[in-house]
This record gives C-alpha cells, structure tokens and sequence, in this order.
C-alpha cells in the first residue's frame, strides 16, 4: 500500500502563500521605480505624487498624486496583523519590507506613518550588496576597530548618515577574516549577511523574538563574539550593551548625535545626574571608539554621495577627558590624535576636496568650523593648547 505524501508544513506553507500575497501588492511598482531610478529613499504622502530621493536630492514620480482611498488601498495591505495592531495603538509602525526586482530581493526599512489623520509611508531602501570600506570611501582607521575582541563601537549621526551601511561593512569586513560568532538583534532587519568565515544568526525584534530585552537575555547563552545592537535610544539599550561588552563581547550600535565629542553627553542624557560618574566609567574603560560621519553629494562621476567621518578612539588621553568630564577638549585630542588613527571633520573635509570627491561649497556648507578648514587648505596647522 502506497504511502501518502507527508503534509507541508505549515510554516512553509503560510510564508508560500504570504510571499505570493505579496508579490501581488499594487504598492510594490513604485517600490521597483524607486530601485530602477537608484534612489535611497520613497515618500508616499496623500495629495502628492509618490516622492523619491535620488543622490540626496527628493524628486517627484511621474504621474498624478495619491488620493486618500488609494493610499489605503496601496498601503494597508503591506502590514501583516501585528504591524496592523502596533500601527493601530501608536500610529506608526516599522518594518521591513521585500521587493523582488528583475530576480532581484530589495529590502527596505519601512516606516507607516499618521499624518493630519491621514496614512502615509517612509522607505528607505538597503543595499543587497554591502560594499567594502574602499568603496564606501572611508578612512583606512575604521578596519583597526574590526580588530578589538571586546568593547564598544558606536556609530554617530543623524538620519540617513550612512551608519547602518558603514556597520554592515565593517561586520562583513570581520565576517571574511574571522571565525566568528556574530549575532544582531535589529528592529528591523536591514541587511542580510552572508556566512563567509563567521557564523551569523540575525533577528528582529518583533518578529523572531519579542522585545529587545528579551533578545538580549537570550545572546548572553548564544555563546555570541559580536553582537549589533541597532540604535542606542534609552537608558535599558545602553546598560545592556555596555554590560555585553565588559564581560567579553564586541558590541557594535548606532546612535543619534551631531559628532563623535557630542556623542558623550547624549548618552548622558539617557541618565539621571547622578549616575553620571559611573556611566563615565564605563564608557571611558569599555568604548573603543565613536564614529560620527555625514553624507556629502559628490563630485566624482558615478559616486553619488560620499561621507565625511569624525573617528574618536579611547586612547589614554581620551579616556583621562571623558573620566574628568572635561568633554571640551575632546575636538582638541583628536586633533592631536591623528597618528593614532583620529581626525575630527575638518581634517575628512579637506581631504574628500583633496581627492576631488567634494567641492569647496559643499565641504564649507557643514564645516562646523570654516576658519578651521580654510587653514588647512592653505596647509596652516592650527595650534593645539594645552588640553591635560
């Protein structure tokens, strides 16, 4: 007697029927525009065109604005039932998000929003490449921190910064020379690695595992080497990350600051006063270094947008500044610094002009010191005081 098949399971069954579903989406043709057009960003607002951002710069689809019932009719659909919820209760909802190109899978990191009462979205899409640090024209300092066994590395910026492609780099950059464990706990996912010398397990909150906190109660019994954390945005995310890395983990994160000195006081301020002294301590004696960079329009044919990068590492002199809480003189050490791999955005600046990667326009237009950049394209050095 013949014996019947076994079933399809039933997971592999549902993401079948979830992943026709949504291969049938009317909203995934603007998606494909974007990707064919090369942009970064898609912004769908009701009363506009769908709006997308190519080389830094938002330009308009060609064909008429999304009314309200058809955004609803593009939209809701993206959102499994819990998105559906979340979005319900807090009037926004991230996700990521998969589009399937010529044969190609994008991701996008999605963001549904409420506006005067009314839906609208935020795309931004991820790289399905994740390029080297050479052409993501960063400085040849940022592979030394691929090197520490434990610590913390922070990436500093705002929105669209580049940091999270800068992170995928420099993980990918240890994922072909180590054996490693890596593991991220991502909210959402951006990109997806693959396994070159290292063993990398990724999940997302929400989906694999149901909070953050809970994620990071289960890495500490997944025998993890380095663990991504995403962005450091309460006081719950940095003492756990801190607290991975002071018992042996390299802990990579991003967080929401202007530059690499400035990075300290926004982690401060995630804390009452008084623990000021002992969140000092553990930044001085577990931080490896801060990175802060800014995306430029480049001038390079073919190069869309280049950064400009602020490294901070935690030298003797570093950690003696931050400990004392003179945070001031913090511009001032990585100045002196740069024969230990530091440069402050001055120093990047004239650099990317000096190797026709920006104009003069675009690097004075950030500058947080114009005096400062002027001098060092006439080949002034600019005295350093005394800062021990």
């Amino acid at each position: 007697m013949a014996t019947a098949p076994p079933p399809e399971p039933a997971v592999d069954s549902l993401a079948s029927n979830l992943l026709k579903e949504k291969q049938s989406l009317e909203v995934d043709k603007i998606f494909r525009a974007l990707v064919k057009l090369e942009g970064s960003d898609l912004h769908l607002k009701v009363g506009n065109p769908p709006i997308v951002r190519v080389s830094g710069t938002l330009k308009p689809l060609n064909r008429p604005p999304i009314d309200n019932e058809e955004m609803v009719r593009l939209l809701v659909p993206m959102m499994d039932a819990r998105n559906r919820k979340i979005f319900e209760e807090d009037g926004g909802a991230d996700f990521a998000y998969v589009v399937n190109v010529d044969g190609i899978d994008w991701r996008f990191r999605v963001n549904m929003l409420k506006q005067l009462g009314q839906i609208g979205l935020v795309a931004r899409r991820v790289n399905n490449f994740i390029p080297p640090f050479q052409g993501l024209y960063l400085p040849e300092s940022i592979e030394t921190l691929c090197h520490y066994d434990q610590g913390m590395i922070l990436l500093a910026g705002v929105t669209g910064s580049g940091k999270s492609t800068t992170i995928g780099s420099m993980l990918n950059y240890i994922n072909s020379i180590y054996s490693k464990h890596i593991l991220t706990l991502e909210d959402p996912i951006e990109f997806v690695f693959t396994e070159d010398k290292c063993l990398i397990n990724q999940r997302e909150i929400g989906e694999d595992v149901k909070d953050f906190e809970i994620g990071m109660k289960h890495a500490v019994r997944e025998d993890p080497d380095i663990i991504l954390v995403g962005e450091m945005r309460d006081q719950e995310t940095f003492m756990t990350a801190i607290h991975a890395a002071e018992t042996g983990h390299l802990v990579f994160g991003t967080i929401h600051a202007s530059s690499a000195p400035t990075t300290i006081g926004r982690i401060l301020d995630l804390f009452p006063e008084e623990m000021h002294g002992a969140i000092r301590s553990a930044i001085a004696f577990n931080m490896k270094g801060i990175v802060a960079q800014k995306l430029l329009k480049s001038i390079k044919p073919g190069v869309g947008r280049v950064p400009t990068v602020e490294i901070m590492t935690f030298t003797p002199m570093i950690q003696k500044i931050v400990l004392e809480g003179h945070d001031s003189k913090l511009p001032d050490a990585i100045r002196i610094g740069a024969a230990e791999g530091m440069q402050d955005f001055t120093m990047s600046l004239k650099s990317l002009i000096d190797q026709e990667l920006i104009d003069r326009p675009t690097a004075f237009a950030v500058a947080p010191n114009k005096d400062a950049l002027k001098m060092a394209l006439k080949g002034i050095e600019v005295s350093q005081p005394g800062i021990i």
